[in-house]
């Protein structure tokens, strides 16, 4: 498992009056979404944000780089036992709103056997480490805890991409890893990517 994939909104207050409608979310608040891929522990390993706030969580992710380097060819690689079964692929815990890809392992909606309810159980308490990791950002950088009174797209950008690399040094200076990291900011700094140790 890579880690648990959901979107948050960040309340935008100075939203420019000629975009109230695009980024106006469902709530009646003009907000900005990120999308975000975390880890138990909650290190975020991808992060997307600047889509407008009156998108949902598909729409995000139809613009998100999230699988760019799968859609290369350069998956995770990740091998894991089921069951004794061997599985390659790497996969996402997601609510029920994502589609129905092999690399998004969703609840089971209305679970009749014990072992149904068991395994809704437990991937409903897991797929909640993203949101945990939300409000670890949020109660940890209060420029993001309340609404956001920048005018510029692109400074909300850097100050959210910002809090997301300081949390994540924080996050591996609480734990101790030996793999060597390596991240990618994408061009239009839209998107924090760690790039995976590929064999040579």
């Amino acid at each position: 498992m890579i880690g648990s994939i959901d979107c948050m909104h960040w309340q935008w207050k100075n939203c420019p009056t000629a975009w109230q409608g695009e980024y106006g979310n469902r709530k009646g608040q003009k907000s900005i979404i990120l999308e975000a891929v975390a880890s138990f522990d909650t290190w975020v390993w991808h992060a997307f944000f600047g889509v407008a706030g009156s998108q949902n969580d598909l729409n995000v992710l139809g613009q998100s780089p999230v699988f760019d380097e799968v859609l290369r060819g350069h998956s995770p690689q990740v091998t894991y036992q089921i069951n004794n079964t061997v599985y390659s692929g790497a996969y996402y815990l997601a609510d029920g709103i994502y589609p129905r890809w092999t690399t998004f392992v969703k609840t089971i909606p209305n679970p009749q056997s014990e072992k149904e309810r068991s395994f809704a159980s437990f991937q409903e308490g897991y797929r909640k480490d993203v949101e945990r990791c939300f409000g670890i950002l949020q109660a940890r950088w209060a420029i993001i805890r309340g609404a956001a009174r920048m005018l510029e797209e692109e400074v909300l950008r850097s100050i959210m991409m910002t809090c997301i690399i300081l949390h994540n040094m924080i996050v591996e200076d609480e734990y101790d890893y030996d793999a060597p990291e390596v991240f990618e900011l994408d061009p239009m700094n839209t998107a924090l990517t760690r790039i995976y140790e590929r064999p040579m």
